[in-house]
């Protein structure tokens, strides 16, 4: 399948590592050109290094903290300019910590905000204006499957991503006939660098593979999902294909919102226990 992304231009703020890195290799694979920013100089060239290995046109990459909207969009603009156009925004950002709603003090909201809504807010706003004049664009966000489906230990991510989804539906009303779609993912669990990291960490000198298992026991197919599962759906709606496609948030869990509550005592017991 012709995805149409052949010298394409896009954009992966938070391409280093994780579903950020896969989409871009993805994307640099479908023969677009592909500008990565990310902090860790280190880790951004080893990042750099991996999508030139599969890569047929040109790869950029820029040390860049996106929560500068200044310099996030003097990146923006550096890259349309080097390259001669922009095509594709994704942003994929970190995540807030874990707690429910009334763990946290309202600085600890602010900070969510200024982590994670903020900036992709301000680089879809900075990258809008080169969209428009390319007459064809498409921004997408990754977030989480909270930006669907409420867990209540995730308020701060719901909170965040809530606020991500609706911006985005507003800003695709706008922008759909100026050429330019805007979707939301929203992936469950995947197994990228910080889950493998929080896997240790929960593991101790256990099993961390058994661990990671287990964090991925409850979607439908019994797993996490590998990133370049997540990329493919992210390449797909950033592609000639997907044109028809705005507006939505795409839950990507492995059909872990359908299979029910985590409930083992309906599964353990005899067929005379009452829920």
């Amino acid at each position: 399948m012709d995805l149409g992304l052949e010298n394409k231009v896009a954009l992966i703020a938070g391409g280093s590592s994780g579903l950020g890195l896969a989409t871009a290799k993805e994307l640099a694979r479908e023969g677009a050109h592909v500008a990565i920013g990310a902090r860790d100089p280190d880790r951004l060239a080893k990042a750099q290094r991996s999508i030139e290995e599969v890569a047929r046109g040109r790869v950029h990459a820029t040390s860049i903290d996106i929560t500068d909207t200044a310099a996030a969009r003097r990146w923006i603009d550096g890259v349309a300019a080097e390259m001669g156009a922009l095509h594709i925004v994704l942003v994929s950002g970190g995540s807030p910590p874990i707690g429910t709603a009334a763990q946290f003090e309202i600085d600890d909201y602010h900070a969510a905000l200024r982590r994670i809504l903020l900036p992709a807010v301000g680089i879809a706003l900075a990258a809008l204006p080169h969209l428009e004049a390319a007459g064809w664009g498409r921004l997408l966000f990754i977030a989480s499957e909270t930006a669907s489906v409420p867990i209540s230990p995730l308020a701060l991510s719901g909170v965040t991503r809530a606020g991500l989804v609706r911006f985005a539906q507003a800003l695709a009303s706008e922008v759909g006939r100026r050429g330019t779609t805007v979707n939301v993912l929203a992936p469950g669990g995947v197994r990228t660098p910080p889950m493998e990291r929080a896997a240790a960490k929960l593991a101790g000198d256990g099993d961390i593979e058994a661990t990671l298992a287990r964090m991925g026991h409850h979607s439908a197919l019994g797993r996490l999902a590998r990133p370049e599962e997540v990329a493919a759906v992210a390449v797909f709606l950033a592609s000639e294909r997907a044109s028809f496609v705005t507006g939505q948030v795409h839950l990507i869990d492995g059909g872990a919102s359908v299979t029910g509550p985590d409930l083992p005592h309906l599964t353990t017991a005899g067929k005379d226990t009452y829920a």
